[in-house]
């Protein structure tokens, strides 16, 4: 198990370019299943969930190639069913949350996906029904098996349906969208999810030949089509990485410029820090963040405490919602911080406690922080990162702290955070990674 050790309590000054955004890059990959052509696609972050859906690919018969850093080329000409029986299949699976999203593509084109109950970050319950149920509304026959935690979808044909979405699921309704572009028909989708990865996989797969309208809203029409042809398809740069960043220039007092944010495609991101008090500068396509020696949050109009909470696209992402909360800690002022969609998310706030935070953990989905102002440092501490944004948050938290601190697992980091520590060392902190626990 790796371990980070951070030497905290220093300035740090320069430039962090956001990678390219996880969530799409899964959702993109998966696409390439769609169709026999050769499809590049760029800005790829190499980080570790990315690298494993790129291996499984591979092995399942999807020619790949690595044409440049972040750079990879997929052609889906020769691809081995056979293999979605086998155990190395199921391990490489079980793995990796995102693997769910090839069902979609491999019921449209092969009438038949199988799958493992897939992993990914425990951060509460992650029902896969609007999945399946949306995929047995074209027409698949789906069957459970509760013993081998294993589901197989079949289809002979596949035909547009009318559908009401039972949640704004992102990789339900992605999977759901990569089968109907070649079921017969239109399908209808309401209450489908509409985050930037969404209107991205739908641009994709324009591209390639589909026929889908209403991008970038709820209520997604598509006409179904014969085949699909090869493209080129750019990722957008991450928004939550270039939330991380923002909410590290103010917690250690620190002048950050990002550069190629993808600003248009942020949503409420910038105005939700500029609730807490950051201040930010909006320069072209870049984000400049000043230093701060405090900074001040907001209350309602009534003078009552703010509440930051996460909802569907275009509200806030829940995946910033850790971000949020380690940032309010040094606030002037108190937030409510309610994560509405998973109940594990926020038991991570424990460890902010040890290094000195005033945390109120009401119940698994609300947290009541009460700023300290900057005015006692946290301490440094060890523990343990529970999932990819806890563990980026705690990062965030050890960089500011007072001494040194100690996170172990941070295979948890390197699943969504490109070579943080290089990059972050390389503005002037100070984070080495180990291999000895």
């Amino acid at each position: 198990m790796a371990t980070f050790h951070i030497e905290g309590g220093k300035k740090l000054k320069g430039t962090l370019e956001p990678q390219g955004a996880k969530n799409e890059a899964l959702q993109v990959i998966c696409a390439t299943l769609l169709s026999p052509k050769k499809i590049t696609i760029s800005n790829i972050p190499e980080i570790r969930d990315v690298i494993k859906l790129i291996e499984l690919l591979s092995e399942l018969g999807v020619k790949t190639e690595r044409l440049a850093k972040g750079s990879y080329s997929f052609q889906a000409d020769e691809v081995d069913l056979a293999y979605m029986q086998t155990k190395r299949f199921a391990q490489q699976a079980i793995s990796l949350r995102g693997s769910i999203m090839i069902v979609g593509p491999m019921l449209a084109r092969f009438g038949e996906a199988y799958i493992p109950q897939p992993g990914g970050d425990k951060i509460g319950r992650r029902r896969l029904d609007t999945h399946f149920v949306g995929l047995q509304k074209l027409g698949a026959q789906f069957v459970y098996d509760s013993e081998k935690h294993f589901f197989s979808v079949r289809a002979s044909k596949l035909h547009g349906k009318y559908m009401l979405l039972d949640e704004a699921s992102v990789t339900g309704t992605a999977n759901i969208l990569m089968a109907a572009v070649l079921a017969e028909g239109q399908t209808t989708i309401y209450n489908a999810a509409c985050e930037p990865y969404l209107q991205q996989l739908c641009r994709m797969l324009v591209a390639m030949g589909a026929k889908i309208t209403g991008i970038g809203s709820n209520l997604l029409h598509i006409e179904g089509v014969s085949s699909l042809n090869g493209c080129d398809h750019r990722i957008l740069p991450d928004m939550i990485e270039v939330g991380s960043f923002i909410g590290l220039a103010a917690m250690t007092g620190s002048e950050i410029t990002i550069p190629n944010a993808g600003i248009e495609h942020l949503g409420i991101i910038p105005d939700s820090f500029k609730r807490l008090g950051i201040k930010l500068e909006i320069q072209g396509d870049n984000i400049h963040i000043p230093v701060q020696e405090e900074y001040e949050i907001e209350t309602f109009i009534d003078g009552s405490i703010m509440t930051i909470a996460d909802a569907p696209w275009p509200g806030l992402t829940p995946d910033l919602l850790s971000i949020f909360l380690v940032v309010a800690t040094q606030a002037k002022g108190a937030v409510l911080i309610h994560q509405k969609m998973f109940e594990s998310r926020l038991f991570f706030v424990d460890k902010l406690i040890d290094m000195g935070a005033q945390i109120i953990l009401c119940d698994p989905h609300r947290a009541t922080v009460i700023g300290l102002n900057k005015k006692v440092q946290l301490r440094g501490t060890t523990m343990t990162s529970p999932d990819i944004r806890a563990g980026v948050s705690l990062l965030i938290a050890a960089l500011s702290a007072q001494g040194s601190s100690r996170i172990s697992n941070i295979e948890q980091i390197d699943r969504g955070y490109e070579e943080i520590d290089t990059r972050l060392n390389a503005i002037g902190a100070s984070i080495t990674r180990s291999d000895m626990q």
